[in-house]
């Protein structure tokens, strides 16, 4: 898996790219915790699910179905809470979006089975062709150590600097519009 500060740092860029849409910036925090949570699937480990099994680890909760179902539960429950009529949509692509990022930066590592993206149908697991980035290691005192600060490294150069560009393009393009609409 990469680490939870790649997948965060993903969540908020997509939620850069979606601020000139009628995304609340207070939803930005449920996209970081979308960008997390698929990892979720690791206690069952706990319950003895082996990690090839549909339910293991990386299986449906890295999935497009399980992001789906997530943010349309996501969506419908925060209508209901602050009841957010007119960006539903949105927020559901949003919330997807940061969801499914999970899998794809775990398609890019090293290490595992793979990402499967088409579970509960296919438990095929999938890499992407390119994978730079290192696993971390296990652990908050391991991920600062040297092998830590190796994973640190790559994430930087393979995830940070093109989320920076994702950024950058997003903000520049979001301000000629607006600087055109005004």
């Amino acid at each position: 898996m990469a680490s939870a500060f790649a997948h965060i740092g993903s969540a908020v860029v997509i939620g850069a790219v979606f601020s000139h849409q009628a995304l609340p910036r207070r939803f930005w925090s449920l996209g970081a915790l979308c960008s997390v949570l698929p990892d979720l699937d690791v206690i069952g480990f706990l319950w003895g699910i082996p990690y090839a099994h549909v339910m293991g680890h990386r299986g449906f909760t890295h999935s497009l179905a399980f992001a789906a179902l997530w943010s349309g539960l996501l969506v419908t429950m925060l209508r209901y809470a602050y009841e957010e009529r007119g960006a539903g949509l949105t927020l559901f692509l949003y919330f997807f979006l940061c969801t499914v990022s999970h899998g794809v930066l775990d398609a890019m590592t090293d290490a595992g089975l793979g990402v499967a993206f088409f579970a509960p149908w296919d438990n095929e697991r999938y890499f992407l062709p390119w994978r730079p980035l290192k696993v971390p290691p296990i652990g908050i005192h391991a991920f600062f150590s040297r092998c830590g600060l190796v994973v640190i490294g790559s994430e930087l150069l393979w995830v940070g600097v093109p989320l920076v560009l994702i950024a950058v393009v997003g903000v520049t393009l979001h301000r000629k519009r607006n600087s055109r609409r005004g």
